[in-house]
């Protein structure tokens, strides 16, 4: 301390008779720093304060189409996502997904960020580890039954014991048959489930191949209206809702962006309801349907409300008991916690048509 204050500090005759040449460079340094001061100043106020708003704009937006989701194909026909992106140079990418399971492989590989699944199915992706929230509901539908041909002589659940059943793995579909088994006090070991996608598994259904298929419209409107098949075991209840549901890492580096794509899905929902010929005509050209058939899909197909909450909380946790019950997932997994982190309304109340 002494030496510091023994320092010998020039005087003020020392400091004063600078060169011109010398004050001119001060001048100009302390100009620049208070130049670059006051940018630095301005840049700091200019930025959004919410987490991740700072990061640059993502090059394009992947959403997935599915023909189970009928407001993405509404989206993805009148082009409105993309309109609005463009103002950013943002594009737009579809990939389709045939199914909860396919869509949840989508967003876990990378490969979409924002996918269409049942919510029962988000919650089996999500107590596997898949990385997802979901966000928006795009339908309430009873999209799912068990479905026989009228020559099996199938016509209840108790009837399935020792048959082959057609179902998709991770979907609702399987999921409704796991439920209704459970309610009639069998199991999946009962019987023999046969892995196949939905298509194909209506196919089989209608080859012979299978006695019984968990079904999915618009593949078990076609047969039930094309040949005649049964839908022997039906329950709304047990069908879980569509949600929409998007990668966590992308909801955390562009909130802005989750809720442009949910504006955009809200504007190809309230069109939906209201221009409902119009909707059918879009499901039947983009599925390959008749009209009748895809009349038949949207007749249970419930487009009222896109907020999630609590009642979709309560359907999702009652579906995830059956799974932990059916060995589906462990049996040490905490359901309710898995929901409560699965289920994210904060995007959606921010941007829904009331």
């Amino acid at each position: 301390m002494n030496r510091l204050f023994n320092l010998q500090l020039p005087s003020l005759a020392q400091i004063l008779p600078f060169s011109l040449g010398r004050r001119r460079f001060w001048q100009r340094g302390l100009l620049t720093i208070a130049a670059a001061f006051s940018v630095a100043i301005l840049h700091s106020c200019a930025q959004p304060s919410s987490p991740g708003s700072t990061a640059a704009p993502p090059s394009a937006v992947r959403v997935d189409f599915a023909y189970y989701n009928p407001v993405s194909l509404v989206l993805k026909d009148k082009g409105w996502l993309e309109e609005d992106l463009a103002k950013d140079n943002v594009n737009v990418e579809w990939v389709q997904s045939q199914g909860s399971n396919k869509a949840l492989e989508l967003l876990n590989s990378r490969s979409i960020d924002f996918g269409s699944t049942a919510g029962a199915a988000a919650l089996l992706g999500k107590a596997n580890g898949n990385p997802i929230k979901s966000v928006y509901v795009y339908s309430k539908p009873e999209w799912t039954a068990l479905v026989t041909r009228p020559d099996t002589g199938i016509a209840n659940v108790e009837d399935l014991r020792g048959k082959k059943v057609a179902a998709t793995k991770g979907t609702d579909p399987y999921i409704f048959l796991l439920r209704a088994l459970d309610q009639v006090g069998l199991s999946e070991s009962d019987l023999e489930v046969v892995q196949l996608q939905h298509a194909d598994g209506r196919t089989a259904l209608e080859r012979g191949d299978v006695d019984a298929w968990a079904g999915l419209d618009p593949h078990m409107a076609k047969t039930e209206l094309e040949n005649g098949a049964k839908l022997f075991f039906r329950n709304p209840d047990l069908n879980t809702y569509g949600v929409l549901n998007v990668r966590e890492e992308f909801a955390n580096t562009h909130p802005a962006y989750v809720e442009r794509v949910l504006a955009a899905y809200e504007k190809a929902r309230q069109w939906s309801l209201e221009n409902p010929a119009e909707l059918e005509a879009i499901l039947a050209e983009a599925a390959g349907l008749e009209k009748n058939v895809a009349a038949k899909q949207l007749e249970r197909t419930d487009l009222s409300n896109s907020v999630i909450g609590t009642v979709h909380k309560d359907t999702i946790i009652a579906a995830g008991d059956v799974l932990k019950k059916s060995g589906v997932v462990p049996a040490d997994t905490d359901v309710n916690a898995v929901v409560n982190s699965l289920i994210d309304p904060q995007f959606i109340e921010k941007v829904a048509v009331r």
